[in-house]
């Protein structure tokens, strides 16, 4: 069974910082890209960030210059550094990761529980 666990979220000002992580743990064979999406009330979920497992980011250019991501491939662990945080970064962020276990045999992508993200003064 894997499991991704996200943490780092809560309640901060505008133009703060947060960084969230994401840690996949079980009978984790490989891991291939993992990546950070985020959903608004109202809105659809939106991608924020991917990065591959040789640690190649890729991020959305609605946060590029505020948001990082990096990996640590012996803790199977993604990161995401945010900073000068906007009101409009408020949403549910929400890790995946692209991972083959040693039962199925074939790489499966799972999703993380969500951790709550709020800009607000």
């Amino acid at each position: 069974q894997v499991q991704l666990v996200e943490s780092g979220g809560g309640l901060v000002q505008p133009g703060g910082s947060l960084r969230l992580s994401c840690a996949a743990s079980g009978s984790i064979f490989s891991i291939r890209a993992m990546g950070w999406y985020r959903q608004a009330p109202g809105k659809q979920r939106e991608l924020v960030a991917t990065i591959t497992s040789v640690g190649n980011a890729d991020i959305a250019g609605s946060v590029k210059g505020r948001f990082t991501s990096s990996r640590d491939n012996a803790k199977n662990t993604v990161y995401l550094q945010m900073n000068s945080l906007k009101p409009e970064d408020t949403a549910v962020y929400y890790c995946n990761a692209v991972i083959r276990d040693y039962e199925l045999g074939a790489f499966k992508t799972y999703w993380g529980q969500g951790t709550q993200v709020t800009v607000s003064s």
